[in-house]
């Protein structure tokens, strides 16, 4: 049987994360300026949501249909909460299950990334991508 290691050594460990007191453009500045896709929404270390920039683009049809963007993205944003947008029951793995385990997971489902949770703190996030470079290392 081949080896399979735990999520944790190929988990993104420096979070980038909203509160659900935030509002959407902060959260739409954090994926532009850290070129993410995902953000868990917290309570202290305490993941209760996932909100994705596909999520944004879904509530957003301004950069299809106006040239200033940026003023109609800000009077969309203001219409939704991070709370009314973002994904409520999250699918979560511990840091200890294999990288196995997660590729299964997200092969079956619709979503690209999954909290990493120990003793129900986030502790990391683990995406696609973070599965695709491990592959490319592995040949």
């Amino acid at each position: 049987m081949l080896y399979s290691p735990p999520i944790s050594e190929i988990m993104s460990t420096d979070i980038i994360a909203v509160n659900r007191d935030d509002d959407l453009e902060t959260a739409e500045l954090l994926f532009k300026k850290h070129k993410i896709r995902h953000i868990p929404v917290v309570n202290g270390d305490v993941i209760i949501g996932m909100l994705s920039y596909s999520d944004l683009l879904r509530i957003s049809f301004a950069d299809a249909v106006f040239e200033d963007e940026s003023e109609v993205d800000a009077l969309v944003y203001n219409m939704f909460t991070i709370d009314q947008v973002m994904v409520k029951h999250v699918v979560t793995v511990p840091a200890a299950a294999t990288i196995k385990e997660v590729a299964e997971i997200l092969s079956k489902n619709e979503f690209h990334a999954l909290p990493v949770v120990d003793d129900g703190n986030l502790v990391g996030i683990v995406t696609t991508t973070d599965l695709i470079n491990y592959l490319l290392k592995q040949l």
